[in-house]
């Protein structure tokens, strides 16, 4: 462990509170619910964010998105159905159940928070091809606690659109 993957895996571990902070108010009835003018809906957000941390910590560790989690079934996401250009749709046989969608996101929170972890000193300065672009592991690390970030505020956006209360209220 280093003192600098230690820290990127603290901040992946706190998006798990931090997301569901926003859930609240979301149940299996309303989890595909896309009000006009939204992006994603939360049953996508968890099932994208899942898919994009376990391909970021197969750059890590060489394993891909877990079977339990990954596939055909009621209760697991289909990787095509959240990867990067995807589209959410409104059925939610779909998509798994919100605490299934929930213990997905969590568990690639914990993956992912672990391989980071667990990297050497030089696994972290290691370049790959992120999209477009060249970027360290570290980096990769670092983006996911930014890209769960970014999705928790189409969260708290459609939160709003759909007219539930403040998470502060």
């Amino acid at each position: 462990m280093t003192a600098r993957g230690d820290t990127i895996a603290r901040g992946i571990e706190s998006t798990k509170q931090l997301l569901g902070r926003y859930l609240v108010g979301f149940t299996d009835e309303n989890r595909v619910a896309q009000p006009a003018g939204m992006p994603n809906h939360v049953a996508w957000s968890l099932g994208h964010l899942a898919i994009t941390m376990h391909r970021a910590a197969e750059k890590f560790d060489g394993q891909g998105p877990p079977a339990s989690d990954f596939g055909t079934g009621q209760d697991k996401f289909n990787p095509d159905s959240v990867s990067f250009g995807s589209k959410p749709t409104a059925d939610p046989n779909g998509y798994p159940s919100l605490a299934r969608s929930v213990a997905i996101y969590e568990a690639a929170c914990d993956r992912m928070a672990a391989v980071v972890r667990g990297a050497s000193e030089a696994k972290l300065d290691e370049k790959i091809k992120w999209g477009p672009m060249e970027i360290s592991l570290e980096g990769v690390g670092l983006r996911m606690i930014f890209h769960n970030g970014m999705h928790t505020g189409q969260i708290a956006d459609t939160r709003r659109g759909l007219g539930l209360k403040s998470i502060f209220s």
